[in-house]
């Protein structure tokens, strides 16, 4: 399987370096909204959405003030969704057969309008939460314009029996999807979070979608994170005690089977260009390391 790395918006937060740590960059702080495009034996697979069409074109009205206005400030154009950068590769939007979300967060799911013909993968306990809309934020974070239409969503238990993965317990195979493609629940940023494990032929991708936000959150010597993201971290976690123990079983993932595993998160601008550069150069036998002052050119 070939995996594509997309960055499918840029997010412009206030607080500069102090939100992105980026050293020497000035000018409001990027994140990206990373998602993964698979070719599978059966078709297109897409790991989120990042924004949609629809996001670029009305954005008042399929985005919360708080986040379009001043928490996430996405940089919206047409040619950076997921769509689009698909297109530009030769694949029509009917390619993707199947779409598998860490969760449904509005940077995670605005794009699913543009893929009709996709199954969508997700924990059960993620979309009870995303359509009971049951607190202020919920109703915020969780935006039912851009998966309103959706009606091929395939839901998996996020508790019970499941497999093991690296130590993870109720890891929980894909219908319909190879093998070498999981999901792994990971609750605390949200109560049916979950990363998406895919195995290629130099090892385990792990996308951790929202389990941590910045790379010094896995460094090997001390846990590092921006004063912003910290702060947006508990503004946004439903269980900050389940997203500090699963952010926790990450480091340990990272320190014992790194060599194995390459972590990654989904807002992290240093990771993605590590990994987009990876896969511009598949010969080069580095996998992701979480040095805080590797600081290679911004991509936006």
């Amino acid at each position: 399987m070939r995996i594509h790395h997309l960055n499918c918006t840029t997010l412009c937060p206030p607080g500069g370096r102090l939100a992105d740590g980026r050293k020497g960059f000035k000018g409001p702080a990027a994140l990206t909204c990373h998602c993964l495009l698979v070719e599978g034996p059966r078709g297109l697979i897409l790991v989120d959405t990042g924004f949609g069409l629809e996001d670029v074109k009305h954005p008042r009205p399929r985005l919360a003030p708080m986040f379009l206005d001043v928490l996430t400030r996405p940089r919206l154009n047409e040619g950076s969704t997921a769509i689009r950068q698909i297109e530009r590769m030769g694949f029509r939007a009917e390619d993707v057969r199947d779409i598998v979300l860490t969760h449904l967060d509005f940077d995670h799911a605005g794009g699913l309008d543009d893929f009709p013909h996709a199954r969508v993968h997700l924990l059960s306990d993620e979309y009870q939460s995303a359509f009971a809309q049951a607190t202020p934020l919920d109703r915020r974070r969780y935006r039912p314009l851009q998966w309103m239409n959706e009606t091929q969503w395939v839901t998996y238990p996020s508790g019970g029996d499941g497999g093991r993965w690296f130590g993870f317990e109720c890891v929980r195979d894909l219908t319909g999807l190879p093998p070498e493609i999981l999901l792994v629940p990971l609750p605390g940023h949200t109560l049916g979070h979950a990363g998406v494990a895919i195995q290629d032929g130099s090892g385990w991708l792990l996308h951790a979608g929202d389990a941590y936000f910045y790379h010094g959150e896995m460094a090997p010597d001390r846990y590092r994170c921006t004063p912003v993201l910290r702060a947006y971290q508990k503004l946004m976690q439903k269980d900050g005690y389940l997203r500090w123990h699963n952010m926790r079983r990450l480091r340990e993932l990272v320190q014992r089977h790194g060599r194995d595993v390459t972590v990654f998160c989904a807002h992290d601008s240093l990771e993605f260009e590590l990994l987009e550069e990876r896969e511009r150069s598949p010969d080069l036998d580095s996998p992701l390391r979480h040095f805080v002052d590797a600081q290679p050119p911004l991509h936006v």
